[in-house]
């Protein structure tokens, strides 16, 4: 694919404000084009992976026979965890260079833990360990639950660059923060250096926007559904302030895109925005005047609004949430489902090549 594009929106961002640009796929053809419109790293998830992977099966699909035979104890899981390795590492590659620009900031392709060992936290760790040897500029996602807040300082601990998912709420991200830097201070204390580690901390702000949408209908709340649209920009935002009142190292990421806002709403603040290539790709063929607007409050109209929805609130205020009920959030327990299907999928993916029907 090209990857020449007029210079636009999302490139103009990245080079007059702090924010910057990753692309929300590990696939190395988006990869390319996202680079030449700014784009500095990369987040992926099991849903994503999956999605890569099936929709270039003539590449995929003889690579998995092929793993297959060369390591036939293994199961299903095993190979096609093993494909997902191999499909980061090229995908990290891409960036090696702005890796090496950013000191370690940026330049960094996201691998996700495997959503079936979210109840155990050494699990978890340690496999996050295992990923970031991968390739020097891999960043490993772990899930904000209670478990996954054990699993990301010990993690950020052994020297793992973590970036924080399953994350929809301002509680989650703080808490997901001060984690990391709990973990950060740990080696800082040991003598281990933490100059070249770029935690992040995800807040997937369209899923927010879903789940409260499905609240609304399932509650039959009587409210503009277009307020919903601002509910993630709203979290976003006072997460990002927060992170910065706290002094946390670690930087926001908006991720989950539903609307443009997603991105122009936050512009100007030191945080990673992370659209699918569609939305880049609409973004950057706008013609839209980068204006910094992350300090800018959401309408107070429709903040009154959003307050008087109980499921905002506990997403919006930083004690909203307890730590043990971060799993219990609908939009938690929808994604990790999601996430756990996507597992699936790619298992039976794999089951047709080395099963295939009778």
């Amino acid at each position: 694919m090209s990857t020449e594009y007029t210079p636009g929106p999302l490139l103009e961002a990245s080079r007059t404000t702090p924010t910057v640009l990753w692309n929300d796929s590990a696939d190395p053809d988006e990869i390319r084009q996202s680079i030449a419109f700014g784009g500095v790293g990369a987040t992926c998830n099991p849903t994503i992976a999956y999605t890569c992977i099936n929709q270039k099966k003539e590449r995929w699909l003889p690579r998995i026979a092929e793993i297959a035979e060369e390591r036939p104890e293994a199961g299903e899981s095993e190979i096609g965890w093993q494909v997902v390795r191999e499909l980061s590492i090229e995908g990290a590659r891409l960036y090696e260079d702005i890796f090496e620009e950013h000191h370690g900031r940026n330049g960094r392709l996201s691998v996700q833990t495997d959503p079936r060992l979210a109840r155990s936290a050494k699990a978890l760790a340690d496999q996050a360990e295992e990923f970031s040897r991968l390739a020097k500029n891999i960043i490993v996602k772990i899930p904000a639950t209670k478990t996954g807040i054990e699993a990301i300082e010990d993690a950020t601990w052994r020297g793992v660059s973590v970036n924080v998912t399953v994350s929809f709420t301002v509680a989650q991200a703080v808490a997901a923060g001060e984690a990391i830097e709990r973990g950060l201070k740990r080696r800082e204390a040991e003598g281990k250096d933490v100059s070249t580690m770029g935690p992040v901390v995800t807040l997937m702000g369209g899923r927010l926007d879903d789940w409260l949408k499905i609240v609304a209908a399932r509650d039959r709340l009587f409210i503009d559904p277009g307020v919903f649209e601002w509910a993630g920009v709203a979290a976003l935002k006072r997460a990002y302030h927060e992170f910065q009142d706290r002094g946390l190292r670690a930087r926001v990421l908006s991720a989950a895109f539903r609307n443009v806002m997603h991105w122009s709403e936050l512009v100007g603040g030191d945080l990673v925005v992370s659209p699918p290539f569609a939305w880049q790709k609409r973004i950057n063929d706008s013609g839209y005047t980068v204006e910094p607007r992350i300090d800018r409050p959401v309408d107070q109209r429709i903040m009154d609004a959003l307050l008087r929805v109980p499921e905002f609130v506990r997403a919006y205020e930083p004690d909203g949430l307890t730590v043990d009920e971060f799993e219990s959030f609908g939009a938690t327990r929808r994604t990790l489902r999601g996430f756990l299907q996507a597992d699936a999928d790619l298992d039976a993916l794999v089951r047709d090549v080395i099963m295939p029907q009778p």
